[in-house]
């Protein structure tokens, strides 16, 4: 249900874009929405039990241990795979796979724009490497009939998706406003040793429950953005140099519901900038990230914070939008960065332990259900 009233909010949002305004019969759907949300939530309430302390299980901080992954099929640009583009391999896997089905891509650089569709389930992009496995595209809202939502250099649609060792890029450049390197609009899906490189919106984490580990992500403006169920664990948070006179914002979250089960945790990642950044840092204040949408939800959890994170930590949208609905935390921080002192006084300092597991991978994406399949490392709590 949450992910359907996000995918009602992207349609609304798109046709904005476009120039043309709020439909009202679809802000009556939005209404029935949120009245059926509010109904779930509510039901949940009256199940929960009182909380109790949770024991680790045999499998939390799982390593990846001593095994092979034997690809199904290969792409390589030198012609030594069965195919030499990611496309024509999608074309050749199996739809519907209840097994996982792996596309191993060679080092090189793809200029390729694809979707990953609905039907091929369980699949795996394998790459060998950071920078040297390379998807790269340049769409932007730039171009004639392109919006955000269809600007992604990769759009994944398959629930059950993982990609392993790969670069994935849209290079338009800041110039060109918001253009998206990889959308993610399905369930349970998990990127391994990924890079996100690109400007304004690079990465669209935008619905249903997603999962982020020894990951680089780059960007300048709302560069993590989307309403989905994300976890990042273990990353890096790379902002670039903007446009001039702009402000950098990690995230940029999109929940419109208060009872929407959605949002952006961040847990032992470190927040930086790249050395072009550091050297101008004072001509471009970096913030952890402005509301999007009026609930917005965004935490970081034990996170380093360099010294590009402005003292104030988190930027207003517009004016006082979204400040008293929108929930921003921190919960043991640390860094240059990590001062409390000027926090703006409508984000969330967390002590509490109790309080900061609603946003482990346990709780906001339920990963003990499907975690353990994907082989990753991961962990369930703090």
């Amino acid at each position: 249900m949450s992910a359907a009233l996000t995918y009602h909010t992207t349609c609304l949002d798109g046709l904005i874009e476009a120039g043309f305004d709020e439909h009202k019969l679809l802000n009556k759907a939005r209404e029935s929405l949120s009245t059926c949300l509010a109904a779930i939530a509510s039901l949940r309430r009256n199940q929960e039990q009182e909380p109790q302390t949770i024991k680790t299980p045999h499998w939390v901080s799982k390593s990846v241990g001593n095994y092979t992954i034997l690809p199904n099929i290969t792409v390589a640009k030198d012609g030594s795979g069965q195919f030499e583009n990611i496309t024509a391999a999608l074309a050749a896997a199996p739809t519907k796979s209840s097994s996982r089905f792996v596309i191993y891509i060679k080092q090189g650089t793809y200029l390729e724009t694809f979707e990953v569709p609905r039907n091929l389930l369980n699949l795996m992009f394998l790459g060998d490497g950071i920078g040297k496995t390379i998807i790269t595209g340049n769409k932007s809202v730039q171009d004639p009939n392109i919006t955000t939502f269809t600007s992604a250099t990769v759009a994944i649609r398959a629930n059950n998706f993982i990609a392993q060792d790969i670069t994935f890029q849209n290079t338009a450049g800041a110039i060109n406003h918001q253009a998206v390197a990889v959308r993610v609009t399905a369930d349970k899906v998990a990127f391994f040793r990924c890079s996100f490189e690109g400007f304004q919106d690079t990465l669209y984490a935008h619905s249903l429950r997603q999962f982020y580990t020894q990951c680089d992500i780059y960007g300048t403006v709302d560069y993590i953005f989307g309403n989905a169920a994300a976890i990042f664990q273990n990353c890096n948070l790379y902002a670039r140099l903007p446009m001039p006179k702009q402000k950098n914002t990690y995230t940029a979250q999109g929940r419109t519901d208060p009872n929407q089960n959605t949002g952006f945790s961040f847990q032992n990642c470190a927040v930086d900038g790249t050395p072009e950044l550091k050297a101008n840092i004072t001509q471009f204040p970096t913030f952890l990230g402005r509301p999007w949408k009026e609930y917005a939800v965004t935490v970081f959890l034990k996170c380093y914070e360099s010294a590009v994170v402005d003292p104030a930590g988190w930027l207003e949208w517009s004016g006082d939008f979204a400040l008293q609905t929108l929930f921003y935390g921190e919960y043991f921080c640390y860094g240059p960065g990590g001062s409390i002192v000027k926090r703006v006084d409508w984000s969330t300092q967390i002590f509490d332990s109790s309080f900061a597991s609603k946003y482990t991978a346990m709780s906001l994406v339920s990963g003990d259900e499907w975690l353990p399949a994907t082989n990753l490392p991961y962990t369930l709590v703090l």
